[in-house]
C-alpha cells in the first residue's frame, strides 16, 4: 500500500524563532533578495541557482541542529523559503508492527489452507504473499531511511479469505527533502514488489497444471505479464484451462497490488511519483482520472478510497522548487510500463 504522512509536519511556531541566526544560515546558502518575519515565521525571498538543490540539503542539515525545517515554494514568480519548527514525533512502537505481522501471518495462512486444503500449500502461499507485501513496504522504508525521512516499519493488515490481508503500509513522519526523494520513496515500493510478484508468478505457474475446460470453474482475469509468463513457460498437463496453484494466485495478487498502488491518485505510490514529476496541478487532474480509471476497471472500493485521498492536496516535498533528475523521469516511464503489464479488470 502507499505511504501515509503524519498530519503535524507543518506545526505553527510556539515561540518566536531566532531570526538573525536563521538569516545568517540562509544567506550562507542562498542569495537572499528580501527577508521578514510573517506570523512569527522567518520568511525569505531567495534567488534560485543551479546549485540550489544541494544548498537546500545543506541548509536542512544546519537547521536540524536547531530542530528547525526549511520549506521552499514558488509563489507568484518568487522563490519563497520559510523556516518552521520541526514538530515533535512520537517514538515508534514496534510491538504493534510485530503483533500485526504475526496476526497477518495467521490470517494469510488460514486463507492459503482454504485455497489448497493442505499445510504445504498454505505455507507456500503465506511465504509468497508476505514476500510480495514485505518487499514492497521495505522498499519504501529503505529509501525513506536513505533520504533521512523518519518512517515506521510496515504495518501489515490482517484480512479475510481468499487473500487473508488487506495489504500493508508505512507511516512517514515528515516530508521528503526534495522531488528526487519523493520519487524514490514512491518508486521503489511498487518496482520491488513487482519484481517479487513476477518471480512468484513464474514459480506458481510451474506448480500449476493444465486441465480440461470446466464450465463450473471460477475464472479470473489475469494481467498481461501473467499471460506472457504462462505462454513462455507453460505449466504441465493437458487441457485448455490452468488450475492455479496457491503460489500462482499469490503472484496474481501481487500484480493487482502493484496496479492499484501505481494509480496516480492522492497519496498512492503512483500519486507520489506523479506529484514529483508533474507538479501539484497536473497531479490533481491525474488523481481524479485515476479514480475514473479504477471505476471503469470495476475496482469500486479502491475508486472510493482514491477519491477520498484525492480530496486534499498532496503536500509535496520540503523543496518543491528544485527539478527532478532526468533519470527519474525515465523511471516514471518504466512505472507506466509496469502498470500496463499489471492491469487486471475486476
Amino acid at each position: 500500500m502507499c505511504c501515509a504522512y503524519s498530519d503535524d509536519f507543518l506545526a505553527d511556531p510556539v515561540e518566536p524563532l531566532p531570526f538573525e541566526q536563521i538569516q545568517i544560515m540562509v544567506a550562507s546558502e542562498f542569495d537572499v533578495e528580501e527577508c521578514f518575519v510573517d506570523h512569527d515565521i522567518p520568511t525569505f525571498y531567495v534567488k534560485y541557482r543551479e546549485d540550489s538543490k544541494e544548498a537546500f540539503l545543506r541548509l536542512m542539515e544546519h537547521l536540524e541542529l536547531m530542530k528547525l525545517i526549511p520549506l521552499l515554494r514558488q509563489n507568484q514568480g518568487k522563490v519563497v523559503l520559510r523556516v518552521l519548527p520541526k514538530p515533535p514525533t512520537k517514538p515508534n512502537r514496534n510491538i504493534i508492527n510485530i503483533a500485526l505481522f504475526f496476526a497477518t501471518l495467521g490470517t494469510v495462512f488460514a486463507s492459503g489452507y482454504f485455497l489448497s486444503a493442505d499445510i504445504s500449500g498454505a505455507l507456500l502461499f503465506t511465504g509468497a504473499i508476505m514476500a510480495i507485501l514485505g518487499s514492497h513496504e521495505m522498499g519504501h522504508k529503505l529509501l525513506a531511511n536513505k533520504h533521512d525521512v523518519d518512517a515506521t516499519y510496515p504495518y501489515f493488515i490482517p484480512g479475510i479469505p481468499p487473500i487473508g490481508t488487506f495489504g500493508a503500509l508505512i507511516q512517514q513522519k515528515g516530508l521528503p527533502p526534495n522531488k528526487d526523494a519523493l520519487f524514490d520513496i514512491g518508486f521503489t515500493g511498487p518496482i520491488t514488489g513487482f519484481i517479487i510478484a513476477a518471480i512468484v508468478t513464474f514459480i506458481g505457474i510451474q506448480l500449476s497444471t493444465l486441465v480440461p475446460l470446466n464450465p463450473d470453474a471460477q475464472v479470473i482475469s489475469v494481467p498481461l505479464l501473467f499471460q506472457l509468463i504462462a505462454m513462455l513457460f507453460p505449466p504441465s498437463g493437458a487441457g485448455e484451462m490452468m488450475h492455479l496453484h496457491p503460489v500462482a494466485f499469490a503472484g496474481w495478487v501481487g500484480m493487482i497490488v502493484t496496479m492499484l498502488n501505481l494509480v496516480p491518485s492522492g497519496m498512492f505510490d503512483g500519486g507520489h511519483v506523479a506529484r514529483s514529476v508533474l507538479g501539484m496541478k497536473t497531479h490533481k487532474i491525474l488523481s481524479y482520472l485515476g479514480v475514473a480509471m479504477l471505476a471503469l476497471l470495476g475496482w469500486w472500493p479502491m475508486a472510493v478510497l482514491a477519491l477520498f485521498f484525492s480530496a486534499s492536496n498532496h503536500p509535496g516535498p520540503l523543496d518543491d522548487v528544485s527539478r527532478i533528475s532526468n533519470s527519474r523521469k525515465l523511471g516514471a516511464i518504466l512505472l507506466v510500463a509496469v502498470f500496463a503489464l499489471s492491469v487486471v479488470p475486476m
